[in-house]
């Protein structure tokens, strides 16, 4: 299931509790920056500009070609950005990455909004393993308000994830479908429970929750506009939540933004935390440069001072 591989990713084992290490099994990659949801807990929102252009498939090639190589064996098809604004780069990247690179498990976390049949059926296709869809609010109003955007949206999210479902069990295709929310308070989460149950819960292999990451501190003016306290650095699951430092982000899963810069942090939108630029060095290169050493040290001594990750972890 989705969530064992998650666990498997946010324990950092004794093997990966250095400042240099092995590559690490799994990679993000964030084929465009752009999205269409504005959501309130999003880093994206601390983007001053937003991205324009996609990474090329060219250079997607290389660098996975790079991962394989050096042992990866998960690619992640998105980061920060929306991954279905881009849905030709998209298909061809499933496609090479599993058809060509070889990786073993190719996945895809997206808000639904613009997972159309069509394109779907074409990812899964492509040999997709695994589709994740993000649900976070339990009615028009509530997305309105979190996502800030018009709510039509969230009704063609719903709808093209039991479309997903069809389109999956119809034509036998080995993808797993998934959902993950974010975990609220008091009655929200009774109206999130039971938008759950009757929406979702039928029409994927499994579901979990998560809770309100801090995303890097930038988007904690907004999480207090909501009324929401996020979480202390990224935990992972509700279920298996990991202490704040040494943070598995930067020791066990590499982030590569739509510009290329390798990024030590899951939620980096404006590139605060780049420690290597991919169109220069190799992944390895950059998977243990100096600056990506220094940090991981700081996390290792659970002493972050004086480091970009300060900031995320004042919640602990």
């Amino acid at each position: 299931m989705i969530t064992d591989r998650i666990d498997a990713i946010t324990n950092v084992s004794e093997e990966y509790k250095h400042p240099v290490l092995p590559a690490p099994k799994s990679v993000k990659i964030e084929l465009t920056g752009k999205c269409n949801y504005r959501c309130g807990f999003c880093a994206l929102r601390s983007r001053e500009n937003q991205p324009k252009e996609d990474m090329s498939l060219d250079f997607f090639q290389k660098i996975v070609l790079e991962m394989r190589e050096a042992g990866v064996e998960e690619i992640g098809v998105f980061y920060i950005g929306e991954s279905f604004m881009a849905p030709d780069l998209l298909v061809s990247a499933i496609d090479y990455a599993k058809n060509v690179a070889g990786f073993p498990y190719v996945f895809l976390t997206t808000n639904g909004s613009l997972a159309y049949p069509e394109v779907v059926s074409r990812c899964f296709r492509a040999g997709l393993d695994s589709l994740k869809f993000s649900i976070n609010a339990s009615d028009l109003e509530q997305f309105k308000d979190i996502m800030g955007v018009k709510p039509s949206l969230y009704v063609e999210a719903i709808s093209n994830l039991r479309a997903a479902r069809y389109i999956r069990d119809e034509n036998g295709f080995k993808c797993g479908i998934y959902a993950s929310s974010i975990r609220y308070d008091g009655e929200q989460q009774e109206k999130m429970e039971a938008l759950i149950d009757e929406y979702v819960r039928p029409y994927v292999d499994e579901h979990y929750w998560l809770p309100l990451y801090s995303m890097g501190s930038v988007a904690t003016q907004r999480e207090a506009e909501l009324g929401y306290k996020p979480t202390a650095g990224n935990q992972g699951r509700l279920d298996v939540l990991r202490k704040p430092f040494p943070c598995w982000s930067a020791f066990t899963e590499g982030h590569v933004r739509s510009d290329g810069g390798l990024s030590l942090c899951c939620f980096d939108a404006d590139g605060r935390f780049v420690v290597g630029d991919l169109k220069k060095q190799s992944f390895m290169e950059a998977w243990n440069s100096p600056e990506f050493q220094r940090i991981r040290e700081a996390h290792l001594k659970e002493d972050l001072k004086g480091t970009v990750c300060e900031e995320c972890v004042a919640y602990a």
